[in-house]
């Protein structure tokens, strides 16, 4: 385990310390990642081991308890579980993704456990420690969060519609015409937070109701559709309390529904449960009469097997002792590599040129011919505060002589040695309060006067905000597009950059410094005339700041 103490994390951008346990109990202890409920998962894993190493009863106590031909093959199982626990930990080391490294550490977990404590100990370990998955803050969960979050809001906004409540919708807003409400449904109250913790509930209502893993992984799945039911539910609740009796009572309502949602959920669940073992129970459970037993082995229906404790001691010895040290050398040459990946230079560059302190891009232009004129963007302080120290800005609002109010925000944004210094635009957009209506592609060209022809992927995201007007509703549409460009290649999504990041990073130790490019316009005009837009200003600013023209190979 000193490896994972000593050169478990990589990923230094938020949590300083090369200790895996530190980082991971950080995020428990860090409400920004909404991963408090890691102390239940914990808790509830270890109570689970216990009560699986708990002698079995019933007609299924000598078979799950194995013969010696499992003991036999327990010893490859560990060792195979022991190294590839190492391997995976590499992995996740060099592309700096610390949740594949605890992945690494619980299958390490489950062949010490195994090694030291045999087949029974392993059996017990197996589901409490995959079961730990759920105190691991996946970034996948962002994306189903963030979908689940926006659905939440047009649901809600929908059943006050047909309740005859005007609702104006920003982004994650909603607030009514009239000032007498303003809610930001933010992740806590759109399921982002209950759907990891009500999951993990789910699947333990099942694993401790059934034994077959199709009804448990049913139970598990069936969470999802309630996490959604029950969240609309209490947004919607919210509304109607702030319509009939305003912010005040809108707020004991948006108190109460937080327990609600757990109601609707964990009662939908256990109903559901109750429901099947009552109408289609599980085959072979409950344990026979002793009489009827011991009639059935003597007869050769039933065979059963010794539990593993009563196994011959010669069969446990047949462990080769070789083991620890073979996972010992294998550990200390991976710490060599791993300490030296750490501490070594980086070998990759940075996707955009660079201004003369090396950590920001390149002032963008400040004039465009005599048309355009570039006017200083101010990084936030919440900006600063939020992303690591060595992250990199260059900013401008570009605005036209002829039409000024059309002006075009350019953004270049330049992670540090740390991969999380850029993430998600879509986040940042609704969270500035900003609504997705559609998302496509875009080619933008190269401009061919530069000398270096061709075309590159975007992502192009329809937005719009909604603002009270005393005419009514006002609607103001524009458009978002985004890429991001490392030394050799440009890609349109944030999975695409994970992916070739993380191949980099294993494959060649190349560890480069990857670009995140927004731009952003009115598109009151239209999508087209947008995109031309934007295009005008990449023609004269891209050979400035832009290193590769084209998308290729890593």
């Amino acid at each position: 385990m000193w490896l994972f103490q000593f050169y478990g994390n990589s990923t230094l951008g938020y949590i300083k310390s090369a200790s895996l346990f530190r980082w991971w109990g950080g995020q428990w202890l860090d409400p920004r990642a909404e991963s408090e409920h890691g102390w239940v998962i914990l808790g509830l894993s270890a109570w689970l081991w216990w009560r699986n190493l708990q002698p079995a009863k019933g007609p299924k106590a000598g078979v799950e308890s194995g013969g010696p031909a499992s003991v036999d093959h327990l010893w490859r199982w560990a060792l195979a579980a022991l190294l590839g626990g190492l391997a995976l930990h590499a992995v996740g080391f060099a592309a700096q993704q610390a949740r594949v490294s605890i992945v690494a550490l619980l299958i390490f977990s489950w062949g010490v456990l195994a090694l030291a404590g045999g087949a029974r100990w392993g059996r017990a370990a197996l589901f409490p420690l995959a079961f730990l998955i759920f105190a691991i803050p996946i970034n996948v969960l962002d994306s189903v969060g963030f979908w689940l979050r926006l659905w939440v809001i047009e649901a809600s906004a929908l059943l006050a519609s047909i309740a005859g409540i005007d609702v104006l919708r920003s982004g994650t807003q909603l607030f009514a015409p009239d000032g007498r409400y303003n809610y930001d449904v933010a992740a806590a109250c759109s399921g982002v937070r209950s759907l990891t913790a009500l999951a993990a509930l789910s699947l333990l209502v099942g694993y401790l109701s059934f034994e077959g893993w199709w009804r448990r992984a049913f139970v598990l799945f069936l969470c999802l559709p309630l996490v959604y039911v029950g969240n609309v539910a209490r947004i919607a609740a919210i509304i109607f309390a702030a319509q009939w009796g305003g912010s005040a009572w809108g707020d004991r309502v948006h108190d109460i529904m937080g327990y609600g949602v757990f109601v609707i959920v964990l009662g939908g669940v256990l109903g559901t449960v109750t429901l099947m073992q009552r109408c289609w129970p599980e085959r072979g459970l409950g344990p026979p009469e002793d009489g009827k037993r011991a009639a059935d082995n003597e007869e050769g229906g039933i065979e059963v097997s010794p539990p593993a404790d009563f196994l011959p001691r010669a069969s446990v010895l047949r462990r080769p002792i070789l083991i620890p040290a073979i996972v010992t050398l294998v550990a200390l040459g991976e710490a060599a590599f791993l300490h030296h990946l750490a501490t070594s230079p980086d070998r990759g560059a940075a996707g955009v040129v660079l201004a003369a302190d090396e950590l920001n891009p390149v002032e963008l232009p400040a004039f465009l011919g005599t048309d355009w004129i570039g006017r200083r963007a101010e990084v936030t302080p919440i900006e600063r505060e939020i992303l690591p120290a060595d992250t990199g800005f260059s900013r401008k609002v570009y605005v036209s002589l002829a039409e000024p109010r059309r002006d075009v925000l350019l953004s270049v944004v330049l992670s540090g040695r740390d991969r999380t210094s850029i993430h998600r635009p879509e986040l940042c957009l609704v969270g500035q309060g900003w609504t997705i209506d559609a998302a496509t592609r875009h080619q933008f060209q190269f401009p061919s006067a530069s000398g270096a022809a061709g075309s590159f992927p975007s992502t192009v995201l329809e937005v719009r905000r909604e603002m009270a007007s005393p005419h009514g509703k006002v609607i103001v549409p524009q458009l978002a597009v985004y890429w991001f460009v490392d030394s050799r290649t440009v890609v349109a999504t944030h999975w695409e950059r994970l992916l070739r990041d993380a191949w980099n990073r294993v494959t060649r130790a190349r560890a480069d410094r990857w670009a995140y490019v927004l731009m952003q316009t009115d598109s009151s005009d239209g999508k087209a005339a947008a995109l031309a837009r934007m295009q005008q200003i990449l023609d004269d600013t891209l050979p400035a700041f832009q290193r590769v023209s084209a998308s290729r190979k890593p």
